[in-house]
């Protein structure tokens, strides 16, 4: 296929990123993905819709009006790679991004818990930043050399953006930690909030031996994302928790009630008028 101005399906060189557009408009012209590459690309893409929905809430709620337009801009780029994400899955059963967001019921999204966590106050939000931040660098880092060049492809630009994302929750766990002593309290109790829900964020699954090559296995990136999170906490004068790991299951379609919630919201207009655009 012949994309305009490039000469690969995949728009994979140096400045370039790949774009949901890009990827719808493949169609037939190339091969589909394999379903376990499509399932793959859903379980990254539910992540991050979700996740994106949740930090929307923020803006016009955020402490300052700075954290707005960060919060905003993170939101965003959490969106942007759903988008791509989601798409690309799709197109291993023929269906779009938006099919794919607002006609699914709970039971068929693929998202971890953590995501799915309400926003609490900025601490708790900020503590679940940290932590999904790391994870989500790890794992795009590694997945820029994965053998589907179309997820190395949307990885080279999503890490860009988490190595950011990453960033700004780290300055804000030292500020809030070091800060006074109620910011310190909240931040402490952010953490112990968000981390019964660390586990699943590192768990194998079969589909990922059926994917060796292909998909990043996730317990490869407990070590590094757990070591940079938890240098963070010291540096801030706060304490990893010590709590017990919650029930898991939500890459099985068993979630925390909350996610029906968000779903609703999120759906609604979707479901409400179908095929509508503005």
């Amino acid at each position: 296929m012949s994309v305009q101005g490039f000469d690969s399906a995949t728009r994979i060189s140096a400045g370039s990123a790949l774009i949901a557009e890009e990827i719808a408009a493949r169609g037939d012209t190339v091969p589909r993905p394999s379903e376990d590459v499509g399932a793959y690309a859903l379980r990254l893409g539910d992540d991050s819709l979700v996740l994106a929905q949740r930090l929307a809430w923020w803006i016009s709620r955020g402490p300052e009006i700075e954290e707005d337009i960060a919060l905003g801009n993170i939101a965003l780029d959490t969106l942007g790679h759903a988008r791509v994400l989601l798409t690309y899955a799709g197109s291993a059963w023929g269906r779009s991004e938006d099919e794919l967001a607002y006609f699914r019921d709970e039971d068929e999204f693929r998202c971890v818990h953590l995501v799915q966590l309400e926003n609490g106050d900025f601490g708790r939000t900020i503590a679940r930043q940290l932590v999904w931040s790391a994870y989500a660098f790890e794992l795009y880092v590694r997945l820029c050399d994965s053998a589907d060049e179309t997820l190395a492809a949307i990885a080279a630009k999503a890490v860009k953006e988490v190595d950011y994302h990453l960033d700004h929750a780290t300055q804000w766990t030292l500020r809030l930690g070091i800060g006074t002593e109620e910011s310190n309290r909240r931040m402490q109790a952010g953490l112990e909030d968000v981390w019964p829900y660390v586990d699943e964020l590192f768990e194998d699954e079969e589909l990922h031996d059926r994917l060796d090559g292909i998909a990043v296995r996730p317990s490869t990136l407990r070590a590094p994302a757990m070591e940079r999170v938890t240098s963070v906490i010291g540096e801030a004068g706060l304490e990893v928790p010590s709590v017990a790991q919650a029930r898991t299951g939500g890459r099985r379609g068993e979630h925390r009630e909350q996610l029906g919630y968000l779903l609703a919201e999120m759906q609604v207009l979707a479901r409400k008028h179908p095929g509508a655009s503005w």
